[in-house]
């Protein structure tokens, strides 16, 4: 299914609200059109990775305006995912207040 390429970034939080449900279904909808298999965790914290293509996952890591968040992509496109996806942490949506 995929040819086990991997790509990680760090990325962080920039909706005044944190990662509540609209950018995390925005989030969830862009990681679908990606064949790699993401997977979200908090920066610097042991805890477990999160499917990035699951909303009550992502909102599972309570990440408020400011969390660091590790984004890792397993497959061909990889590295086109994990960029893409960044772009949806970092940049806040229109209406969201910054």
């Amino acid at each position: 299914m995929n040819d086990g390429a991997a790509y990680e970034g760090e990325f962080t939080v920039r909706h005044k609200l944190g990662l509540h449900a609209r950018p995390a279904g925005r989030f969830v909808a862009l990681a679908s059109r990606f064949q790699a298999e993401i997977e979200v965790a908090r920066s610097g914290e042991l805890g477990e990775c999160v499917n990035g293509r699951s909303v009550l996952s992502l909102l599972s890591l309570a990440a408020a305006f400011g969390t660091r968040l590790r984004v890792r992509g397993v497959g061909a496109d990889a590295e086109q995912a994990v960029v893409a996806l960044g772009q949806v942490l970092e940049q806040p949506l229109e209406g969201d207040g910054g």
